[in-house]
């Protein structure tokens, strides 16, 4: 990081709680793994700081529990793919890798395995990785409540897009606990289907948030030919598809989807947040690069936990793309620049408790920038609807001590 360049958190997050107040860009929101595991519970599933044990796993964690879950004989098999594989560096590699030798081989055996046999352990880890990802949203408030809460709070020219790969269905949660209503692509009522053209549209009421699931999601069934949401949170089949590889049954979910992620960031006036979110997915991050050199009108502005020189695949991508932004529990990369935070003189009276939201202690040393936590984020969302809200009233009441009584004139 070159020691020579500052950035101010205080001036960029009052030009983001302005921008995220007014409702007129098109926002989107990238949530990757780190979301979920970024939440604390306790054996009865409550929010808890301590001990710290994540509500689902990120991918590291999901990679090592699935792998201990298996028997000794699967167990050996991934390890033997991973000694062959060095790419192999998680689970959704491992499965990837597994399916391409399902289709390839055949009756064949390769690695002590046949096609069938590692389509077999194919369902099998996607059941595992079912198993430790269908968590129950804990009872509000939590950070997925916040995010939905400053979703359904501000008045919107465009209706906010989710973007995940995550398999869960917290989000899905939120929206129905707050009774937010939402879109993931699918219409019906038994068994709701996938619609492609609808997700290509922008038909829907700003009200309405768009969701989209870019590695599948728990619940998802081909039934008769048909993609579907069962409501069944323990239907695996689909989850984390090989992209290049899947087959004409399954392409229209997935393809549709990362379309509409590159028409989102091709559209003018538009911001992509992300958050939780490693840039290790080749897939997505793809999107993300030609996206960026597409259209100079976007931007992307990620939110990473670690400090600055630990994100390197998001340093990487900000650094040769200006539009994208990466704000880092250290320093930042603003416009090609990296730097670290420092502070300036608060520019009122009120900033100070403002700064809480965003600038503090997250444990021992020196204060430092919040956001890439994602509860912390979703908090600092949900303080700036609340506070939107206490100002509109405010003016609200200031307006009506100013007015006559009804009945009252001018020259009483």
């Amino acid at each position: 990081m070159n020691s020579e360049s500052v950035h101010n958190p205080d001036r960029f997050m009052a030009d983001l709680r302005q921008i995220l107040s007014q409702g007129r860009k098109r926002i989107g929101l990238l949530i990757g793994a780190g979301a979920p595991a970024s939440i604390s519970v306790n054996e009865n599933n409550q929010i808890v700081e301590e001990p710290w044990r994540p509500l689902i796993p990120d991918v590291d964690g999901l990679t090592t529990g699935v792998i201990e879950s298996l028997d000794s004989g699967s167990s050996a098999t991934i390890q033997t793919l991973r000694a062959e594989f060095p790419n192999l560096n998680n689970i959704e590699d491992i499965l990837t890798q597994i399916r391409k030798l399902a289709q390839a081989i055949g009756t064949a055996e390769v690695f002590g395995l046949t096609g069938p046999q590692y389509n077999d352990l194919a369902q099998e880890i996607c059941d595992l990785i079912g198993s430790i990802v269908n968590k129950s949203l804990p009872d509000p408030p939590t950070p997925y409540s916040h995010l939905v809460a400053w979703i359904a709070g501000t008045q919107r020219e465009h209706p906010v897009e989710i973007f995940t790969p995550n398999y869960d269905l917290l989000i899905e949660s939120a929206f129905e606990t707050a009774r937010v209503p939402y879109f993931d692509g699918f219409t019906g009522s038994r068994l709701p289907f996938f619609d492609p053209a609808a997700v290509s549209s922008d038909s829907l009421p700003p009200r309405w948030s768009l969701l989209w699931k870019l590695h599948g999601s728990l619940g998802w069934k081909i039934v008769d030919d048909r993609l579907v949401r069962t409501g069944d949170a323990t239907a695996t089949e689909l989850i984390y598809p090989d992209h290049l590889k899947y087959d004409q049954a399954t392409r229209p979910p997935y393809s549709a989807m990362f379309e509409r992620l590159r028409r989102f960031l091709t559209a003018p006036d538009t911001l992509l947040m992300s958050t939780g979110f490693s840039f290790a997915d080749s897939h997505i991050e793809k999107v993300l690069d030609e996206s960026l050199a597409a259209n100079a009108h976007t931007a992307v502005l990620a939110f990473q936990f670690k400090p600055l020189i630990e994100e390197g695949l998001a340093r990487t991508l900000a650094l040769s793309r200006p539009n994208m932004s990466v704000y880092a529990r250290d320093g930042a990369i603003i416009n090609g620049v990296a730097g670290k935070w420092q502070t300036g003189a608060p520019p009122n009276e009120e900033w100070e408790n403002i700064r809480r939201t965003f600038w503090g202690h997250a444990g021992d040393g020196e204060p430092n920038f919040l956001l890439g936590d994602f509860a912390k984020l979703t908090r600092f969302l949900a303080l700036i609807q609340a506070e939107d809200i206490f100002e509109a009233e405010r003016q609200s009441a200031e307006t009506s001590d100013e007015q006559p009584d009804a009945g009252q004139t001018s020259d009483d």
